[in-house]
């Protein structure tokens, strides 16, 4: 399993949250989130609709 480094204050909002919803921690709820975008862009198709739908939502500019 791979690791990834979240900023602490990130961190505390997304404990938070996944308290709340009724994820059992706040690994399951970040894995959630990230599979549920990952299948948004991928279902997008094409190189240039990913990059629309990412710069559509502020990842890119």
């Amino acid at each position: 399993m791979a690791k990834i480094k979240i900023d602490s204050h990130l961190y505390d909002r997304i404990k938070k949250v996944s308290e709340l919803a009724g994820y059992t921690s706040p690994e399951e709820f970040i894995v959630h989130v990230l599979e549920k975008e990952l299948s948004v862009l991928e279902a997008a198709g094409s190189d240039e609709e990913v990059t629309e739908r990412l710069r559509g939502l502020g990842y890119l500019e």
